[in-house]
């Protein structure tokens, strides 16, 4: 079970990101700001997979917050939620003004729970639908080995 660490200010969008990550599978630890976070991740023994964390906060700002941790937790993965439009040119001047490194990834808000799931899953390696058990590979148009099919 990957474990996601989900700062943002704004309970609502906490709410949201919980509410659709945990059905998931996933562990969501919670913090209001950069501050808690870090002492959340401090307290928490286990690995932290992923940090999702608003951009601007106040106090520490999220590309502050994610180096801090990066140094205590390499390899943990960041996933920056934004309230700014972002077009390309946009997205190019959050990075540079918000300190973020060029490509990061970045969920622009409001998100819906679809894009959220699938920008989660895509930087933990996960799929982003659980398959069902009793699903099963269908054979393509020239295959004649499913024993069910015609």
């Amino acid at each position: 079970m990957a474990t996601i660490l989900l700062v943002d200010d704004e309970p609502d969008v906490r709410d949201l990101a919980r509410d659709v990550l945990a059905p998931q599978g996933y562990r969501i630890l919670e913090a209001g700001n950069a501050e808690e976070a870090l002492r959340v991740a401090r307290e928490h023994g286990e690995p932290i997979d992923l940090l999702l964390t608003d951009v601007v906060m106040p106090g520490l700002h999220g590309h502050e917050l994610a180096a801090q941790l990066q140094v205590q937790r390499p390899g943990l993965k960041v996933l920056y939620m934004s309230g700014f439009s972002l077009a390309r040119a946009q997205h190019e001047m959050l990075e540079t003004r918000a300190g973020l490194e060029p490509g990061s990834p970045i969920l622009p808000k409001p998100f819906s729970a679809d894009a959220l799931i699938k920008k989660v899953s895509e930087l933990l390696g996960r799929p982003s639908a659980p398959r069902s058990p009793f699903a099963r590979p269908r054979p393509g148009p020239d295959s004649r080995s499913d024993p069910w099919g015609p």
